[in-house]
């Protein structure tokens, strides 16, 4: 296989030519048809018994070729933009074949590079950080929260619902004196003031009894997902089957050792409030390198191929899926729930896949710039975190995780501390109120 000619014939995109020799060719011609051959049938030989002479002879002496062309396509590929030393961001297109026979195989095929990238000033730059103190309705909010993960449910008979009960209910959703679709439950269990049903209908459930069967009327609002029902005044007829209220522990000692390992309620106060100000300032941290990155990439002269963002949104739409199917759904439900269509789905991450886009590839030629890359050290550091991280035997991470990948990532990070670094940043304090 060899390269015939590279050229550029647009912004981003290179036509490539590349021949593969006749031996070559005649060799992936023969697997092919030890592969088919099984499955041929030519009248006067049982099925799998003829031989290729008779089978080329009937079908056409290229009875094969598509198969063996498929074969030595992507080694032909890759070893033509190796030689042409390209960086292709996306997959070959608009494949010809000029010739293709015994004395071998000629392809035509564009791809798509990466683009040259020229930098304004990276270094120097002005930003300014929020420097925020944890308030003590932080540490109250995350204690309330841990109060609700420890919580129990016991069942109530001698008393009215209330709000912030656990009810469970029959319902049923009539439009016009009409039942609808999807608007029906039983036994459903709903917590009052989790504000999970229809705006209005939970407040209605107070004050009623178990055993009362009631009406509670709504309004759909005008952006509901189900186009039928926006807008519409709806009748859900109800039973109340079970009252159930949610008991939360007490703030002390006791509950500081029953869901921590310190031993008294400040104790455990103290590291919630240091835990929030980590978080705070890494969110800082964060925030402040984004506006860095913002201004490089404003100052940045590229021409981004709009595959290169349609990429990064199907990585970003994969990402959401494996999270959806981590708690037992997929994304064609959500998108039904949510009523929206898989490109609108898309089109949210489209500002968010293009910010990161440019930022990859200024952060890129930083590294290049700057010749900034990783030691072998770095590397093997950085394998043996996420080894750690999954708990998973570093060998196998280094068959899953390719460490040219993680050296990548290693320079582009020191790239991004080299703007942070450089950069003059003014502090912007956040008074609030000390948490207790």
């Amino acid at each position: 296989m060899s390269l015939k000619s590279s050229n550029k014939v647009d912004t981003n995109v290179w036509e490539l030519e590349v021949s593969v020799d006749g031996d070559t060719f005649k060799d992936a011609v023969t697997k092919a048809y030890l592969k088919q051959r099984k499955n041929i049938t030519i009248p006067g030989f049982r099925k799998g018994k003829a031989p290729r002479a008779f089978i080329e002879k009937y079908y056409g002496e290229g009875v094969f070729y598509e198969d063996a062309l498929e074969a030595i396509y992507p080694d032909a590929v890759a070893s033509a933009i190796e030689e042409a030393k390209l960086e292709p961001v996306d997959t070959p297109y608009d494949l010809e074949i000029p010739e293709m026979g015994n004395d071998g195989v000629t392809m035509k095929f564009k791809v798509t590079v990466k683009p040259e990238v020229e930098l304004g000033e990276y270094k120097g730059l002005n930003a300014t950080k929020k420097s925020t103190k944890v308030t003590a309705d932080e540490v109250k909010a995350e204690l309330a929260r841990m109060q609700e993960q420890n919580s129990t449910v016991s069942d109530v008979d001698d008393r009215a619902v209330k709000k912030n009960d656990i009810v469970v209910i029959d319902f049923e959703g009539f439009v016009d004196g009409k039942a609808f679709e999807g608007g029906k439950g039983e036994k459903y269990p709903l917590e009052l003031g989790s504000n999970s049903f229809i705006e209005g209908f939970e407040g209605q459930v107070v004050g009623h009894n178990v055993g009362d069967e009631f009406e509670v009327n709504v309004t759909f609002p005008e952006n509901y997902h189900a186009e039928e029902l926006k807008g519409k005044p709806a009748v859900f007829k109800c039973k109340l089957h079970e009252l159930k209220t949610k008991d939360l522990p007490a703030l002390d000692d006791e509950f500081a050792k029953d869901v921590s390992e310190f031993d008294t309620l400040d104790e455990l106060k103290a590291d919630l409030k240091k835990k929030a100000q980590e978080r705070h300032d890494n969110r800082s941290e964060t925030e402040t390198e984004n506006k860095l990155m913002e201004a490089v990439c404003a100052k940045m002269t590229v021409d981004i191929p709009q595959c290169m963002y349609e990429r990064r949104i199907d990585e970003m739409v994969r990402e959401f899926e494996y999270r959806l199917q981590s708690q037992g759904l997929n994304l064609q439900t959500y998108l039904q729930y949510a009523g929206m269509e898989l490109e609108s789905f898309r089109k949210t991450y489209a500002a968010q896949a293009e910010a990161q886009v440019k930022t990859r590839l200024a952060l890129e030629k930083i590294a290049e710039l700057e010749k900034l890359a990783a030691t072998e050290e770095e590397i093997n550091g950085e394998l043996l975190k996420i080894a750690g991280n999954y708990n998973m035997d570093v060998e196998r991470v280094r068959k899953i995780v390719s460490p040219e990948d993680v050296a990548h990532n290693l320079a582009m990070g020191k790239a991004l501390d080299l703007v942070r670094d450089s950069a003059v940043i003014t502090e912007v304090k956040e008074e609030a109120a000390p948490a207790e």
